[in-house]
């Protein structure tokens, strides 16, 4: 690390979790330069960055507390960069990356899906790449305004050369768990986000989609599909919710009142958080369904087999992609999965 005390860190890709990640590094001390779109630029100068947790954290920086720019420059004295882009542009980010890193440069993937490191590895073979996940949701209320809106820890991949930044994400509030093989986490993760499409087609806040059975059904089945799969290609998800990931589905489907009783932890969640699916079809974008659901797919398709419920979720969201119907009752929706579950 270049400078123990006032570290440099890239954060690629200011967008909700880049925002809130690196706005509670550089309140640690971090030397904090963020890359994002020109709108976001424009927010963060004109009102700087808002922190605030379910826990009460609530803290401000000014636009002078760190720096932001549209493209990359020279980061030869950058010591970390946190790579927080969509899985599409990941590959894009590393070949951008490449000329402008010293060797060693720590660099950590905080992105959904199972291979971004892996792309970013590619590109980046004088780095060092590692796997990392948020567990938490994060929203963007506005106007530099940047809010956590359920429990969760980060977690990464175990490496002497993250070592050094360990205490900094302490301070920061955002301790690392370290693991030394994260597909398991990253499936446990995976099983997660399995929601995001549910949410974006339900075009409900998270809490208020949880609350009902209908939709909590899609989920299962949905995961059911995912977990089965898994216990045929010999892998076993982390643990990282107060549930086993096996008996996730099992709770999912019980009747409302009792769910509001087992599942409190779960509905734990800012009343107006969202998926990240729902935020991009919000606002135009391609969605990361092949990165999420299509993980699926692909792991079923790898053992031969197939996963009907996951498919013909990624062909929904297709269709919302296209500005076709993203308002599904939860009745709706589990009749259209039903279908086709085997």
């Amino acid at each position: 690390m270049n400078d123990h005390s006032n570290p440099k860190i890239v954060i690629y890709g200011a967008g909700s979790i880049g925002c809130y990640v690196g706005g509670r590094l550089a309140q640690a001390g971090a030397n904090i330069h963020f890359i994002g779109r020109e709108r976001i630029g424009m927010q963060l100068e004109q009102h700087g960055l808002h922190i605030t947790d379910l826990e009460g954290c609530d803290f401000r920086l000014s636009a002078h507390q760190f720096s932001f720019s549209t493209t990359p420059t020279d980061f030869t004295d950058a010591a970390m960069v946190i790579v927080c882009v969509k899985s599409a542009a990941t590959a894009e980010v590393g070949t951008t990356l490449a000329p402008l890193l010293k060797a060693n440069t720590v660099v950590l993937s905080l992105q959904n899906g199972l291979s971004n490191a892996d792309v970013l590895r590619e590109h980046l073979p004088h780095c060092t790449v590692l796997t990392g996940i948020v567990e938490f949701n994060v929203v963007n209320n506005g106007q530099g305004h940047f809010h956590q809106g359920s429990e969760g820890t980060l977690e990464a991949e175990a490496a002497d050369e993250l070592s050094p930044f360990l205490p900094l994400f302490e301070q920061a509030g955002l301790p690392l768990l370290v693991h030394q093989s994260m597909l398991p986490v990253q499936w446990a993760k995976l099983l997660l986000n399995l929601n995001n499409p549910i949410n974006a087609l339900s075009n409900l806040p998270l809490k208020e989609e949880l609350s009902q059975r209908a939709f909590r059904r899609c989920i299962a089945l949905a995961q059911q599909e995912a977990l089965e799969l898994l216990d045929i290609a010999g892998i076993k998800p982390t643990r990282i919710t107060p549930l086993p990931p096996h008996w996730i589905p099992k709770l999912l489907v019980v009747p409302d009142w009792l769910f509001r009783l087992l599942g409190n932890k779960m509905l734990a969640i800012d009343p107006m958080a969202r998926s990240s699916m729902w935020e991009d079809l919000e606002a135009g974008r391609k969605t990361e369904i092949d990165w999420i659901n299509g993980e699926v797919v692909n792991l079923a398709a790898s053992l031969g087999r197939e996963a009907p419920v996951n498919s013909r979720l990624i062909e929904l969201i297709r269709v919302a992609e296209s500005g076709g119907k993203r308002d599904w009752t939860g009745t709706e929706l589990l009749r259209k999965l039903r279908a086709i579950a085997p």
